[in-house]
């Protein structure tokens, strides 16, 4: 059962981002601009949670392979995060409120979106070492979990979560991660062993 909950926890981030892009505004302009902001403010939260899915999925693992890769999730956590705010929230606020463009927008894609390839180039270097690690640890069963999530930040990087390709990203963010959780063998309990009279004395 905690098999099973690891695999459908790790891969609820990506669905709920998937289910975000569907309702994502396809452009920005008067008419939509409250709609824009107010869904980022929603994110805020979603985000990260791609950070802890790969958190969880590495928990156990040390050395400095694993360690790299959740450095680049909390790089994703903390750079994507910005592009929701300034993308997301700045400009559709500004938008929302002089009801039409302004000279300030521009410049808040600008910083906004370099920011967000900077967080999906940590999220690809996340998605390599996790596999990395990964591969290692449970063989070849962690190959396609680490092929889906590393190619799944092309899309992410070209299109954010708009529909249909940076739903798709997300969808693929969610296979990739409940791959991986799955290639990891159950744990099984061993059998208590015959209680002899030396081990009720200690040896």
């Amino acid at each position: 059962m905690t098999r099973w909950l690891t695999i459908v926890g790790v891969a609820l981030p990506g669905l709920a981002l998937a289910g975000f892009g569907l309702l994502h505004p396809h452009y920005l302009d008067a008419s939509t601009a409250r709609a824009w902001w107010t869904l980022h403010i929603w994110l805020i939260p979603v985000f990260p949670l791609v950070s802890v899915a790969v958190w969880v999925l590495l928990r156990g693992e040390r050395g400095p392979l694993a360690w790299a890769a959740r450095v680049a999730a909390y790089g994703f956590a903390t750079f994507y995060t910005a592009l929701d705010v300034l993308d997301g929230i700045g400009a559709g606020l500004v938008t929302d409120a002089l009801q039409g463009g302004s000279p300030a927008v521009p410049w808040l894609f600008l910083i906004g979106d370099r920011l967000g390839a900077t967080g999906v180039y940590c999220l690809f270097a996340c998605a390599v070492l996790t596999g990395i690690v990964l591969i290692r640890r449970d063989g070849v069963r962690a190959v396609p979990g680490t092929v889906l999530l590393a190619a799944a930040c092309y899309p992410f990087l070209q299109a954010h979560i708009f529909p249909p390709e940076g739903v798709l990203a997300m969808l693929a963010i969610a296979a990739g991660c409940a791959l991986l959780a799955a290639a990891r063998p159950a744990e099984r309990l061993l059998p208590p062993g015959p209680v002899t009279t030396g081990s009720l004395a200690g040896g």
